[in-house]
This record gives C-alpha cells, sequence and structure tokens, in this order.
C-alpha cells in the first residue's frame, strides 16, 4: 500500500511514521509529504530521510475546494490516485485504491468536494477518545472538564468534524498537575506506537485482499 502524508506540524508522529518503515514494521510505501509552508518542522523530517516533498501553499482568501483542487494536483503528481470503483483492498465501502492519505497534523478542514474524492481514504489521528471533544481543542477540553483519562482516536475523515468511523482508540491517564503540554505528550506517545501500526494494518489487508485471503 502507498501512502501520501499531509501535515502543517512539527512532525513529531510523522517521525514515528519513518522510522517504522526503516526499521522494517511498516512495509506500506511512502510517496511523499505534502505541507503548506518549507519552514514546518515535518518537511526537515521528510528531507532528512529522502522523502519527497511538495509545498501547497495556502492563498489569502481562497475557497477551501479551490485550495483542496490543488491539493490533490500536488497528490497527483506524487503518484498516489484516489479511489476508483471496485472492491477494496482497505476494506471500506467499495472502493479500490492502491494507498490512503495520511493526516499527520494536517491544520486544514477538507471541502466536501475533497472528501468524497477521497471517500474512507483519509487517515486522521485526533486527541480526545471521539465522539467526547472533537475539534481543536480537545486536549484543552479534557483538562478543563476534570477528566481522569483522555486518550486518541485514529479515524477515517468523513463530511463532520472527527465523525469519521473510528479504527483505534487508546486510552491515557490525566494525572494531577497535567498542563497542555505534558498531557499532548502523553497524548502523542500512543499515536507514535499506533498510526504506524494502523498503516501496516491497512497493508496486511490489502495483501489478504490480493491473495484471495
Amino acid at each position: 500500500m502507498d501512502f501520501v502524508v499531509l501535515s502543517s506540524s512539527r512532525g513529531t508522529t510523522f517521525q514515528a511514521v519513518i522510522d517504522a518503515m526503516k526499521n522494517g514494521s511498516l512495509e506500506a510505501r511512502c510517496l511523499g509529504l505534502i505541507a503548506d509552508r518549507e519552514e514546518r518542522g515535518c518537511v526537515a523530517k521528510a528531507r532528512s530521510a529522502g522523502v519527497p516533498v511538495k509545498i501547497v501553499d495556502r492563498v489569502k482568501g481562497e475557497e477551501r475546494e479551490a485550495y483542496d483542487r490543488r491539493l490533490n494536483e500536488a497528490i497527483g503528481v506524487l503518484g498516489l490516485a484516489p479511489p476508483t470503483p471496485g472492491p477494496s483492498p482497505t476494506g471500506g465501502g467499495g472502493a479500490r485504491s492502491e494507498g490512503v492519505l495520511a493526516c499527520l497534523g494536517w491544520m486544514f478542514l477538507f471541502s466536501p468536494w475533497f472528501v468524497k474524492k477521497w471517500h474512507k481514504r483519509i487517515l486522521n489521528v485526533h486527541p480526545s477518545l471521539l465522539p467526547k471533544y472533537p475539534g481543536g481543542h480537545a486536549v484543552e477540553d479534557a483538562l478543563k472538564a476534570g477528566d481522569r483519562e483522555t486518550g486518541m482516536s485514529i479515524h477515517w475523515i468523513d463530511e463532520g468534524v472527527d465523525t469519521g468511523e473510528i479504527l483505534v482508540q487508546k486510552k491515557c491517564s490525566i494525572e494531577k498537575g497535567d498542563t497542555v503540554d505534558s498531557l499532548k505528550a502523553r497524548i502523542q506517545d500512543l499515536e507514535k506506537i499506533w498510526y504506524p501500526w494502523v498503516l501496516q494494518d491497512l497493508e496486511t489487508e490489502k495483501l489478504k485482499m490480493e491473495n484471495g485471503k
């Protein structure tokens, strides 16, 4: 299975994906990274690992779908195509494609056009136990609520906000004295383990389909 990473972050979990490919625990192939700015930390990590990089700058005032169409073009240049009709090698919802889009700290919402085009092929990780605390302030919301535990959810992106089908959820405790930064770090420790695991699981399911198992 091939995948393209979308990131506008430092690339902490992306580095875990790179490491998993290097040590052989992740057999799927990363075709490249797309970021919105050259100075993002994920870009430096990709270049250091020899992963191709495409920068798709955001233009002030540009509509979401117009940006997503440019994003889709960049994905195609890297060699990944959207799903086409037929049985799904990753077990998801009546589409056939060799790969997925792996969102790792991608800070922008997708247009309905893009989500439909890449139906059940956009993988995301969210720092809460969905459906609890969707949106951009999940860690802060868990702390403010006084919760004793939180975690992370890896899910397909759909037309809603963090409402897509959940593939994996893992919990972590909220400790006395936790700050947003300390709790985020603990959640990211889970992401670094389980995001590569999910990618490998999708790769394994694809191989099963190809071998008729």
